[in-house]
């Protein structure tokens, strides 16, 4: 009599484990609608100055916000178009020396610190956000390259042979199998850039390249707190919807059996 009551056991465990990765996944939104509002009910108990009120309203918030996402998307399809293909060239190419000179270059970027980054492509430059967009690309692009090099070279070389075998192209070979047996890895990748952008876009507003940054490095300059930490939170409560929105791409874009 046992046996069965035993065999019924892991079904219902199947059944039950989409309902707790639902709930994580929407816990995360619910966490940041909290803290907005929190942020919002503290500063409407404020009595501001002039200043204060100047730029922490509706309006100003809203046409940042809308530069800092703009801002991110550019880069973060610059990075994409960059790195994804340059990855996959330097992967099917199997030359060291090649991957050496790419990584080489990847790590440069990250290896100056985000706001010299900046600053010295002002300074070779000019101000503006389309030498902010250079330095976030560049400071953003090594995680997407190297997650798209490992990608590739980690599919299983049985199949990519098999599929030879099977009389597909080189081309064919790589959009029907390695690419999609590579892309949870990529993007994991695309997911770690975008909240890099996300979070280093701020230091945009130090060379006139606009973004929450303004009202941030504002609050700092006029030593006027209220201002900094709204536009502080702002910019947190950003990355991480980011980040879950990167998790949702990973969940749902993932190919069927991985």
């Amino acid at each position: 009599m046992t046996a069965p009551v035993k065999a019924q056991r892991p079904a219902r465990a199947a059944r039950g484990t989409g309902r707790p990765r639902r709930a994580g996944l929407l816990a995360r939104p619910a966490l940041i609608l909290a803290g907005l509002l929190v942020l919002w009910l503290w500063t409407r108990g404020l009595r501001l100055d002039s200043i204060e009120a100047r730029n922490v309203n509706g309006e100003v918030i809203g046409t940042q916000v809308l530069e800092h996402i703009e801002l991110t998307l550019i880069c973060t399809a610059l990075t994409v178009a960059i790195a994804i293909p340059l990855g996959v060239a330097v992967s099917l190419s199997r030359s060291r020396a090649g991957r050496m000179v790419v990584l080489g270059l990847g790590n440069l970027g990250q290896a100056i610190p985000s706001v010299g980054l900046i600053v010295l492509l002002a300074l070779v430059i000019s101000i503006g956000v389309g030498t902010a967009v250079i330095a976030l690309v560049a400071y953003a692009i090594l995680p997407v390259l190297r997650n798209t090099m490992v990608g590739i070279e980690g599919v299983d070389p049985v199949l990519t042979e098999a599929a030879r075998g099977m009389g597909l192209s080189r081309l064919a070979v790589l959009f029907i199998v390695e690419l999609p047996l590579a892309m949870p890895v990529i993007l994991a990748g695309v997911r770690t850039a975008l909240v890099l952008t996300v979070a280093s876009a701020p230091l945009a507003a130090l060379i006139d390249g606009g973004g929450l940054g303004e009202g941030l490095f504002t609050g700092l300059t006029l030593n006027r707190p209220v201002i900094s930490v709204t536009f502080g939170v702002l910019v947190a409560a950003l990355a991480l919807f980011t980040d879950w929105l990167g998790l949702l791409a990973e969940t749902f874009l993932r190919p069927k059996g991985i």
